[in-house]
């Protein structure tokens, strides 16, 4: 195992980081992930304001030390901070401030790859982690100097890749051997063994946790997903400009009609300039395909573990097939 991989391993009760999310993802779903044993993540953007960031992390921090102390039998993960480089952030550089000062233990990097970043973050010894959709990203980014890159395959939630988890996985894994993560539909424990089995280090599970009760989401929106299946996501650029997958019942909440987007002005960061009234993330969700195996909202904890009762079945079953396999060899 490469000693990044094994250190972030060391971290984690499941190999699970959670996938940041625009308005969902807050201190309470964070701290909650990072106590459940896996690595919980927020975008800074969510903070409305550098201050408000920096008093975020400090919440976070203090919460996950307390219950370190309290129970020091338990794995409690590091949180990740995400942070969004392309050049049209004007919050970076102070955003980036607040980070080095917190020594954020992972960061997440979204929409280019930026070496002064990465340095900046190697600095005092955290670990970055930039999303990709192909394998020229992922050359860019490791030229860059990433430490660990996510593969964001197709029927990830949100912005999102079309390329099949098996060909992208496959195509990273023949140039870096260091941590590697999937995003794409994980949302059991079978589809993370899976992600494992194909040569990812890590799954990178977002749209599973909107249906939490710690989530920061409206209860229409945790009602979609919970009712939900892969047949209700759109895959469109439609709303931003950058492909991505929607919850098509919000689509027409908005007003919109999903079979007919096309028709109308598109890539609008702000939707209300294109005159229609509604923004893409607030009025229209995001979701990946994987949410057919969401039957409920529930607290993370109670995900996690299910997540982890399915991922040993899995693992069980895996290796009976592969006995059985062997033994016609």
């Amino acid at each position: 195992m490469h000693p990044l991989t094994e250190r972030l391993s060391g971290y984690c009760r499941l190999p699970i980081v959670a996938a940041p999310m625009f308005i969902v993802s807050n201190p309470t779903l964070v701290t909650a992930q990072c106590k459940a044993g896996i690595i919980g993540s927020f975008p800074a953007l969510n903070a409305r304001g550098t201050n408000r960031l920096d008093e975020w992390l400090g919440e976070i921090q203090e919460s996950l030390a307390r219950e370190r102390g309290a129970n020091p039998h338990l794995t409690v993960s590091p949180y990740a901070l995400n942070h969004i480089v392309h050049r049209s952030n004007d919050r970076l550089e102070a955003d980036l401030e607040v980070t080095l000062r917190h020594k954020a233990p992972v960061v997440i990097t979204s929409l280019g790859a930026r070496e002064e970043v990465f340095d900046a973050i190697h600095s005092y010894g955290g670990i970055v982690l930039h999303d990709v959709i192909n394998l020229r990203f992922a050359e860019k980014a490791l030229d860059k100097g990433a430490d660990g890159l996510i593969a964001v395959a197709a029927g990830a939630g949100g912005h999102a890749g079309s390329i099949s988890p098996l060909a992208l996985i496959g195509e990273i894994r023949r140039i870096f051997d260091g941590p590697l993560l999937l995003s794409g539909a994980i949302s059991t424990g079978r589809a993370l063994l899976g992600a494992l089995a194909m040569g990812a280090d890590f799954g990178y599970i977002g749209s599973t946790f909107i249906a939490t009760e710690e989530a920061n989401a409206a209860d229409e929106y945790k009602a979609m997903i919970v009712a939900g299946a892969a047949a209700d996501i759109l895959y469109t650029p439609f709303f931003t400009g950058v492909n991505g997958n929607y919850l098509k019942p919000s689509i027409v909440r908005a007003g919109l009609d999903p079979d007919s987007l096309e028709d109308k002005v598109a890539g609008s960061m702000n939707f209300s300039d294109a005159g229609l009234g509604v923004k893409p993330w607030r009025d229209v969700w995001g979701s990946g395909q994987g949410i057919g195996a969401i039957d409920a909202v529930k607290p993370v904890a109670e995900v996690v573990s299910r997540i982890s009762q399915e991922f040993n079945l899995a693992k069980e079953a895996l290796h009976a097939t592969l006995e059985g396999w062997s033994s016609r060899a």
